[in-house]
């Protein structure tokens, strides 16, 4: 059967072979400091219910979501909270986190880790451990998974879709978690079904990945309503709208939620951590991780609490490769993650990677930038059909209202597709990431 796929799209080189045979081994700081930034999710941040001087332990909830829009966070340590202040985050900006002084001990807090027999749980039951839990979307999205858990037209959902694409170049945590994982997905996708009677669960894989394919396909069995869908091997098919193109064959234009096509999308680490929360009472403590890339000593797939520096983690992989000087450090890979001025900054529940490399190209590129060479390649792959040489046009202009309002360019999800095919080495992506904030930031005046 002919595989479907999205409109547009790159292939850039993938460089997983640094890492995707590399198994998980966990990683537990044995003491030092353990941050926690309140906003570690798309909403309003957390507000803090512990302060300066207080004991905690491993999985205690130490800042509670502070709106609907909102979620929990879990201490993935046991002891004494330090500080409640600012303290600066991947993306470079300085804002309030709970410092906890990690006694390297990681005692639990009570009832952390209790088994619960799911079956006894109403619908309502299973919601509320998922929002107790601190859930969010584990795939870099952050979007609070109680929120998306609950549409309004629950009886209208057809598919309920664990995305295992993993599409982004360098990262493998969530190929190698459905390699050894995949019976817990599975059951995390089944109580999301309870949710949703009239769905069908459907893990999404890349076929770059035959050993997940064959390891979800195992732990699927003979489950009458979820299935394994190998897709092409195309960036971004990671994205929520490239998959739900993919899997329900619906666009989602502008406005509409998942929902409103009837599809819940969720990453694969997140669809198994609703199994933890709900079956094995555990919050949001611990999350795979790579380090990887050509300037890593020893790429490697971790597990690592939540609040770990990524200096800790690129020491936990060897450092860097010895006659290497990187030239560029990242959160995430190299298409859609952000360029690091400091290792010094604590993992949050929607870091996945690290990605260490010797050459920096997009500076490269920008020494190379010549004028739009009106070749029209960008429009051509971009995923969502839109026209990124007369946004870059508007951007550059100053003109937001033609930007938002004609071009649709609050639509771009900043994959980075156009970026990566312009001949002329244009930073297409990072004009309308630009474009964006300042149009959001105008709005919220």
């Amino acid at each position: 059967m002919q595989m479907k796929t999205f409109k547009g799209g790159v292939h850039p080189a993938d460089g997983k072979e640094y890492a995707r045979n590399i198994p998980y081994r966990t990683y537990l700081p044995k003491g030092g400091e353990m941050v926690f930034p309140l906003n570690q999710h798309i909403g309003k941040p957390a507000k803090p219910v512990v302060q300066k001087g207080d004991m905690v332990l491993a999985g205690q909830i130490i800042a509670e979501a502070d709106g609907f829009v909102s979620a929990n966070i879990a201490s993935s340590c046991s002891g004494k909270v330090k500080a409640v202040e600012n303290r600066r985050t991947v993306a470079g900006t300085s804002v309030p986190c709970i410092v906890i002084e990690n006694d390297g001990a990681y005692t639990l807090a009570e009832g952390v880790g209790k088994d619960t027999e799911e079956a006894s749980l109403s619908c309502q039951e299973i919601l509320d451990r998922v929002k107790a839990a601190g859930i969010i979307g584990l795939g870099g999205a952050g979007f609070p998974t109680h929120v998306k858990l609950a549409p309004k037209n629950g009886d209208e959902i057809r598919y309920v879709i664990a995305n295992g694409a993993e599409c982004e170049p360098y990262i493998t945590c969530d190929d190698q978690l459905m390699r050894t994982q995949g019976e817990e997905i599975v059951k995390g996708l089944k109580l999301m079904l309870r949710l949703f009677p009239n769905a069908e669960g459907v893990v999404i894989i890349e076929k770059n990945k035959p050993e997940a394919i064959r390891a979800m396909e195992e732990a699927c069995g003979k489950e009458e309503k979820i299935r394994v869908q190998a897709v092409h091997t195309k960036y971004p098919q990671g994205g929520e709208r490239s998959v739900i193109s993919v899997v329900a064959g619906k666009h989602l234009k502008l406005g509409m939620l998942p929902a409103d096509v009837g599809c819940v999308v969720d990453n694969v680490a997140t669809v198994r951590a609703i199994y933890r929360a709900v079956c094995k009472s555990e919050p949001v403590m611990e999350r795979g991780f790579t380090v990887s890339g050509d300037g890593v000593a020893q790429p490697c797939n971790l597990i690592v609490p939540i609040g770990t520096s990524f200096s800790e983690v690129l020491e936990e992989a060897g450092g860097i490769r010895e006659g290497v000087t990187p030239q560029k450090f990242i959160c995430g890979g190299p298409m859609m993650g952000l360029a690091l001025s400091s290792l010094d900054v604590p993992i949050c529940k929607n870091n996945n990677a690290l990605t260490v490399l010797s050459l920096d190209e997009a500076a490269l590129g920008e020494k190379q930038k010549t004028a739009c060479l009106r070749c029209g390649r960008c429009n051509q792959v971009c995923p969502l059909g839109l026209t990124p040489q007369m946004m870059a046009l508007a951007a550059e202009r100053g003109d937001y209202s033609r930007y938002e309002k004609k071009l649709y360019g609050l639509e771009c999800i900043a994959c980075g597709s156009c970026t990566y095919i312009c001949p002329a080495k244009r930073p297409l992506m990072q004009l309308f990431k630009q474009a964006k904030a300042e149009i959001m930031a105008a709005k919220r005046k």
